[in-house]
């Protein structure tokens, strides 16, 4: 019984490491144009501010997916089950791991907007919608695009417990070295 729920937990954190890369690679290769080019909302607040732009959206979306890649070419080498399904089928598991990277950053851009229609400032905390609105709605477009691998490797207590409970523990880990580094105006 522990085995298998061990095996959901960590094979669901691996298999959403492209998601979990993608957000924090997004702040490195940031900057530039914003995804909103400056406009305003009709509440006369910006659309999503600054902080998110259109060469961290290449960026984290492309590192998000190399991490996958990396994944597959790693888990083929050595036996560890990665996206089984598509191990024949490269041209799947390559869309697999965009839809995770990139559906990352627009679930990151999915709570800026929310945070900006609340009033709450680029930086300011937003607890809950800051760490996981990024994973949500990643998973969300998972679960669209090949429901059958949402549910075998998502749609667990195992899998749903150590995504939900970890992401914002390590999504705060990122945020201080982030800040320590220069690459954020705040640790959080």
């Amino acid at each position: 019984m522990y085995p298998d729920i061990i095996v959901q937990a960590i094979g669901a954190l691996w298999l959403a490491l492209p998601a979990l890369v993608a957000n924090p690679s997004a702040v490195i290769f940031g900057g530039g144009t914003p995804m909103d080019f400056g406009m305003h909302f009709r509440d006369g607040r910006r659309i999503l501010g600054d902080g998110k732009t259109w060469r961290g959206l290449a960026g984290g979306g492309a590192a998000g997916a190399f991490i996958g890649v990396t994944q597959q070419i790693i888990a083929q080498s050595t036996g560890i089950p990665y996206f089984p399904e598509f191990s024949g089928d490269a041209v799947t598991a390559v869309m697999m791991v965009t839809i995770l990277g990139y559906g990352a950053l627009l679930g990151d851009s999915v709570g800026s907007f929310i945070k900006r229609r609340l009033g709450i400032g680029r930086g300011e905390r937003a607890f809950l919608l800051d760490q996981l609105t990024f994973l949500i709605i990643a998973l969300f477009l998972v679960f669209l695009a090949y429901p059958h691998f949402f549910f075998k490797y998502f749609w667990n207590i195992p899998a749903i417990i150590t995504l939900f409970v970890l992401t914002p523990i390590l999504h705060r880990i990122v945020n201080i070295i982030g800040y320590r580094m220069g690459k954020k105006d705040v640790p959080w």
